[in-house]
């Protein structure tokens, strides 16, 4: 079946939560473990099937966002979730209060009640109208960024669309590409100051409201964050900051002697060799036939994978008018089906979607078999091992597209890896303050951003760019906003990704029966639990990222980027 045969009906919201009571009710009142069993059966197919309704507005929401029914049908879902929400929680009590518990411990694994003893947490009936409002807040910045029209070379374009005017090798163009697209924040500040102080502050009513001193805590609640606390992150990016900020300042030096400038400027981050940055060799069509290719030469699980992708067409690619930027990959657990959706634009981030969002498909795909939603993804530092280490998994691939600039790409992508984790516990530090000092004003904000980026990001030169230099850049992240706390995941991820890279140098058979290992298991185990079975350091170690410097340091050093 392909997707847009997938079938989408408006949840009668009244009904399902009879239904779903009703579950609840037989399982409490159930005389035996298995007959408990047999109802939580049951009350995953309703789940799967409410979450799978969810995905598929979500999806065609945001690949059409001026689409009337679905942008009506995302609203209701904004609404619906909380109700949702408070039907799971009644569900979790449920099971942790099950005079069956040991038993059903057993069946379902020790994992589902490590989150249910957090989510429990997380919910009370009293902020459902709390939650619906932060939904809706979310789905408007979307809309806010979506909205952007900027006119550049004689066209009208949006965010993605801009992208490959960051890398052109005219150092004017790029200049003027960053400063339209920082332009349509600017002339929207306003709009997205207020959109965050309102988001701000419902997320810290709603944690007030739950007995937490701040959204801190419980931000790392709702992400299922099991095994380790803020405590453990602050020590990570100390190490990040010991370790990989006075790296980045070698590599954006070493980036200046390359396209032979004085000083790296904001809008020459993007470009890294005079020549131009590798790009793909073809158009979408071809990526993605040599894309299929790749993946069944790679191994008989990703054969089946990709092919079962492009038969049902469980992908959306292109940028184009309308669409939502960026890119994700979910799941319809009704169709047993991951989802990919990105903005190709003509640059290698068009192929990094491809091995990236698609290592998130596999996953989901190989972990089709669990029934329980909390199982399908893990929590999502460990989603992105297996999107960021597919990236270096398919390096024997690349070939395939770039051709002649396969050199080229390989080194800009690892010491593009490498410069993007000081950035990732940027936004997290960012947040931690965000939500420790709710109190804060919209400028407090702007100048807590500058100050953090002069720590992690010391290279970075706004020239004459006002609003940048106020500490305006925060508002292209969309994760800030509508996914609180999720971003050190990426830099977390981006080390274990790193381990596997080296190790498949190595010994490529070990590292991908390691990786395809990681990726059975699903969500049935905390980050650290499946750092282990993956064979993995964990990045909260102390000189984990230590480890790993002096190998990538011997990768990049092998290639003479002055002559690329």
């Amino acid at each position: 079946m392909k997707f847009k045969d997938f079938k989408y009906e408006r949840p009668d919201m009244n009904k399902f939560q009879n239904e779903f009571n009703g579950l609840v009710q037989r399982f409490s009142d159930a005389g035996s473990a298995d007959e408990q069993l047999a109802i939580v059966k049951e009350i995953n197919t309703m789940r799967n099937h409410m979450e799978s309704l969810s995905q598929i507005v979500q999806i065609r929401h945001t690949i059409d966002t001026t689409d009337a029914f679905y942008d009506a049908e995302n609203d209701f879902i904004d609404g619906a979730m909380p109700l949702y929400m408070e039907m799971v929680d009644k569900y979790y009590r449920a099971l942790d209060t099950s005079k069956f518990k040991d038993a059903l411990r057993k069946e379902l694994g020790d994992h589902i009640f490590n989150i249910i003893e957090v989510k429990l947490k997380t919910f009370h009936p009293d902020i459902i109208e709390d939650l619906k409002q932060e939904n809706m807040l979310a789905s408007k910045y979307t809309k806010l960024r979506t909205s952007a029209k900027i006119m550049f070379d004689g066209k009208e374009l949006n965010l993605a669309q801009m992208v490959p005017y960051y890398e052109s090798k005219d150092r004017l163009v790029r200049k003027e590409a960053q400063e339209a697209a920082t332009k349509f924040f600017e002339e929207n500040e306003a709009a997205f100051d207020n959109l965050y102080q309102d988001l701000v502050e419902v997320r810290h009513k709603i944690a007030r409201k739950l007995g937490f001193d701040n959204f801190v805590k419980l931000g790392y609640m709702r992400l299922s964050r099991t095994d380790y606390d803020d405590k453990m992150v602050a020590a990570y990016r100390k190490q990040v900051l010991d370790e990989l900020v006075p790296l980045s300042l070698e590599l954006r030096k070493r980036q200046e002697e390359r396209l032979r400038v004085d000083t790296i400027k904001y809008y020459d981050e993007q470009i890294g060799f005079t020549t131009g940055n590798a790009t793909p060799k073809g158009d979408s069509a071809w990526i993605v036939e040599n894309g299929k290719i790749m993946y069944e030469e790679l191994s008989a699980e990703t054969g089946e994978f990709i092919n079962f992708m492009l038969d049902s067409e469980l992908m959306d690619l292109e940028a184009k008018k309308g669409k939502s930027g960026g890119g994700y990959c979910t799941y319809i657990s009704d169709y047993r089906a991951p989802f990919i959706f990105s903005n190709f634009n003509g640059t290698s981030g068009d192929i990094d979607v491809l091995t990236h969002e698609a290592g998130h498909a596999f996953q989901c795909f190989q972990s089709r078999d669990y029934e329980l939603p909390e199982y399908q993804f893990p929590t999502l530092e460990a989603c992105e091992i297996h999107s960021m280490s597919m990236e270096f998994l398919t390096y024997p691939w690349m070939e395939r597209f770039f051709k002649e600039d396969v050199t080229k790409y390989k080194f800009n992508h690892v010491s593009e890896a490498l410069l993007f984790i000081p950035y990732g516990v940027l936004v997290d530090e960012f947040q931690h303050y965000v939500y420790a000092n709710p109190e804060a004003t919209p400028s407090d904000r702007k100048l807590k951003w500058r100050e953090l980026e002069k720590k992690y990001q010391p290279y970075k030169n706004y020239e004459d760019n006002d609003f940048l230099e106020r500490g305006g850049y925060w508002f292209r992240q969309g994760h800030i906003f509508s996914d609180p706390f999720y971003y050190i995941d990426y830099t977390l991820a981006q080390v274990c990704a790193f381990q596997f890279f080296l190790k498949s140098t190595e010994d490529r058979k070990e590292a991908w029966d390691r990786y395809l290992k990681l990726c059975n298991k699903g969500g049935s185990l905390p980050f650290t639990g499946l750092l282990k079975v993956a064979g993995l350091d964990s990045p909260f170690e102390q000189g984990s990222i230590k480890k790993v410097i002096p190998a990538l340091r011997k990768v990049l050093d092998s290639i003479d980027d002055r002559n690329l």
